[in-house]
């Protein structure tokens, strides 16, 4: 017997509500363990980001490789991996393994302003993405992956397709960005229409959203390290995100977006 385990790769938000510390709630309350490697510190708090202190690669290595060794999770998501050596690292661990990967790709900042350099980007597209079971970024990332721009749901697809040609399995474009009550996700999963899958959900009014990527993401690869396909994990991801979005939409913590409510109704530790 053992525990359904999730790795997640990712900074560190000593606010508690995004990066390693969401995931890590996100995967124990859909039931799964998590181990965790930490690719920087940041300081930050519900208001925005301050600083950003990424961590050595080859210590962000050293973590993947040892957990992996140690416990062979069934699962791994990726968050924040902004340094060219760190991403370097990442993509060198987990080539040498077949584990379902879903990778929430932190290009842009909440101000538009790039956070990876262009040789970074390049060593991301060339080495990391080709590895990738899921890519999960919202509308300013995938512009940047795909080169496009992006004013609807046809562009949308159009992205994702052309972003599979970087050689990942399959892409869910967030479509939180554009101006509609519909919040509709795109998910590409090959050039034909029938490989194209839409979810749809209202938006739900709260100003506590800190942290939603990382949450959609982390509850997509617990669904997946639970056997789920890669459409039903998904829409059971999409489902936890909006359910810890209503149940923690009038809570009040600190003074900016504040974050989730993961412990909505969290399940029981999953022996297989």
């Amino acid at each position: 017997m053992k525990y359904t385990t999730v790795l997640t790769i990712a900074g560190s938000d000593c606010s508690g509500g995004a990066g390693i510390q969401a995931d890590i709630k996100t995967i124990s309350a859909l039931g799964c363990y998590a181990a965790s490697a930490i690719t920087a510190i940041t300081v930050q708090d519900t208001c925005g980001v301050k600083e950003v202190f990424p961590l050595p690669a080859e210590y962000v290595g050293a973590q993947i490789d040892t957990v992996i060794e140690d416990i062979m999770p069934d699962a791994v998501k990726i968050g924040m991996v902004t340094d060219k050596n760190i991403i370097t690292a990442v993509a060198a661990s987990l080539s040498k393994h077949d584990i379902p990967i879903v990778f929430d790709p932190v290009l842009v900042s909440s101000s538009g302003h790039p956070l990876v350099s262009p040789e970074a980007l390049g060593i991301l597209t060339e080495r990391l993405i080709p590895i990738c079971t899921l890519l999960t970024p919202n509308i300013p990332e995938a512009e940047t992956l795909s080169g496009h721009a992006i004013r609807n749901i046809e562009d949308m697809v159009a992205a994702g397709r052309e972003i599979l040609k970087s050689g990942c399995r399959a892409i869910l474009i967030k479509g939180g960005h554009l101006a509609s009550r519909d919040m509709t996700d795109v998910l590409v999963t090959g050039p034909l229409p029938r490989n194209t899958y839409y979810f749809h959900a209202d938006k739900i009014d709260s100003r506590n959203t800190h942290g939603t990527g990382c949450t959609l993401s982390s509850a997509i690869a617990s669904h997946l390290a639970r056997g789920e396909n890669m459409h039903d994990a998904v829409e059971k991801g999409k489902q936890f995100l909006t359910n810890a979005l209503a149940s923690g939409k009038d809570v009040a913590i600190g003074k900016g977006h504040g974050p989730l409510n993961h412990f909505f109704a969290p399940e029981k530790l999953i022996i297989k």
